[in-house]
């Protein structure tokens, strides 16, 4: 069993869908939708709001407005043509949301403090929250049948209101719930980097261990990821890997040892 985490960042999806549908293993898809999702926003006069939390992650502050956007972006255009072409490719693919049968659920901040500035600030209306739960008995049947789920945010809340959550921890979640023996994340870097704006600068091997002192050392997104696969790792998946999804054969390069590995 296989978990594979499509980045929003990765533009040409078609060599990893590709590499999916030739693969033996079982598998479970997770995907983001940033771009599509800040494309929409712009054009619909509302532009992405990023925001740092006191702790130094990045995040997308996600008011009711866009949430509105957001299910459009992921659950609408993102979602249902990452199923087309996998259905092209002969597997049958089967897309929701984690909101959808209560698959995944989670509790919802209503107020987050962010800093801004230099300043500490509090913003209300976020539908943003975090994963308490992740139901693998419903997974569990569809992939019986012979289904290749296709999930992505949002999630339900503990009153069925639609929250976003971070894709990369919903992909760790869902390795973890199923017992993956392999999480992939595949991104628009060849994998965990030290230097953001170095591409040589790769991080090949890591320990848990290494992994959770470098977390703090790590910005941006790169933080999430690795703290994603960090405790995915500890949590029961057998290995991690975070890899990049821009090259021709992204599953496969990355099975013979390409990006970074949490091991």
């Amino acid at each position: 069993m296989i978990v594979v985490k499509i980045g929003g960042s990765v533009r040409r999806l078609d060599p990893l869908l590709e590499d999916i549908a030739a693969t033996t293993e079982q598998t479970v898809v997770v995907h983001g939708a940033s771009r599509d999702l800040d494309d929409l926003a712009t054009r619909l006069g509302s532009p992405p709001r990023m925001v740092e939390s006191e702790r130094g992650d990045v995040s997308r502050f996600t008011d009711a407005t866009t949430m509105d956007h957001f299910l459009m972006a992921y659950a609408g255009r993102a979602n249902k043509r990452i199923v087309e072409s996998l259905r092209q490719l002969g597997v049958n693919a089967f897309g929701m949301t984690g909101l959808d049968g209560g698959l995944v659920r989670g509790t919802r901040r209503s107020a987050i403090r962010i800093r801004e500035n230099g300043r500490t600030k509090v913003l209300h209306d976020n539908h943003v929250g975090s994963i308490d739960s992740v139901d693998t008995v419903l997974l569990g049947r569809l992939l019986a049948a012979g289904l290749t789920p296709v999930i992505c945010p949002p999630i339900a809340a503990e009153d069925g209101t639609a929250i976003n959550v971070d894709g990369d921890r919903l992909a760790a979640e869902i390795a973890i719930g199923l017992g993956a023996s392999l999480l992939m994340i595949f991104a628009d870097t060849p994998g965990l980097l030290r230097d953001p704006a170095d591409e040589t600068s790769l991080i090949g091997r890591l320990s848990t261990r290494e992994a959770e002192h470098l977390i703090p050392a790590i910005g941006g997104r790169a933080r999430v990821k690795l703290r994603a696969s960090a405790e995915a790792r500890v949590r029961g998946v057998g290995a991690v890997c975070v890899a990049d999804g821009r090259v021709e054969r992204p599953l496969f390069s990355a099975l013979s040892g390409a990006g970074t590995w949490v091991r």
